[in-house]
């Protein structure tokens, strides 16, 4: 069965590759001639195609609750990051988003071209206050153009059942751009493992929860409630 696996996930990357180099070509050729937000819609169009090759390919359905949870105001979005999946399925459902990423993607050729274009934070892992410094500073101006902000509070991916260390960066931003805090479950870990190559067939699961208001709260203590949320989410899929 793992040679089924193997192949059909080599059947997604054969086309998971060029889509991905075609539109972040275009991205950042012809989508200089583009508005912001129709640029950005162009660029993720890649992401609804690799979604839906993901399902043809190798079998990866999913289901989302609580897409009516999303607010009408720029928010910031917390969620679990355990796989590539939900990088390509958030961009797409929360645009106009601008995603905190380490600045070494932007370097990655075609993929980073691309991504660069539709306003990422790009932020220096190895000095952590300038990274807390450029998430504040930079989100609350995307926050004030309109943009969301998506970040993975545990800041790299963790396996499927892991719980990493939730950093307060976004609960901070929230609290102190007055913006809501959107907390999102999910365990594509099960079928995109963090790290591997294979992909498994099966159903992942989304949970958009209610927004929170910051007002008035703690990064710690609120924090601490999306993390409780998230992970006793995911414990009940």
């Amino acid at each position: 069965m793992n040679i089924v696996y193997a192949l059909r996930t080599c059947l997604f990357y054969a086309v998971y590759v060029p889509t991905i180099i075609t539109f972040s070509v275009l991205g950042c050729t012809l989508g200089l001639l583009i508005p912001y937000r129709p640029r950005q819609t162009f660029i993720t169009t890649a992401n609804a195609i690799v979604l839906w090759w993901l399902k043809l390919s190798c079998g990866i359905k999913v289901n989302v609750e609580g897409l009516n949870n999303i607010p009408n105001q720029p928010f910031v979005a917390l969620s679990k990051h355990q796989s590539g999946w939900e990088t390509f399925y958030l961009q797409r459902t929360l645009r106009p988003v601008s995603t905190i990423l380490k600045k070494e993607l932007l370097k990655v050729p075609f993929f980073g071209w691309g991504l660069a274009m539709t306003r990422p934070i790009a932020i220096d892992r190895s000095n952590p206050k300038q990274a807390l410094r450029d998430v504040l500073s930079q989100g609350k101006q995307r926050l004030a153009e309109g943009n969301n902000i998506l970040i993975f509070p545990e800041g790299t991916r963790i396996d499927y059942g892991a719980v990493g260390n939730y950093s307060r960066s976004g609960t901070s931003l929230a609290i102190n751009a007055g913006a809501a805090v959107l907390p999102i479950a999910h365990n594509a870990g099960l079928c995109w493992p963090a790290h591997r190559f294979i992909k498994q067939p099966g159903t992942i699961h989304v949970i958009i929860g209610k927004p929170i208001d910051s007002t008035g709260r703690k990064s710690k203590e609120l924090t601490e409630e999306v993390k409780d949320w998230i992970e006793g989410t995911i414990a009940k899929l």
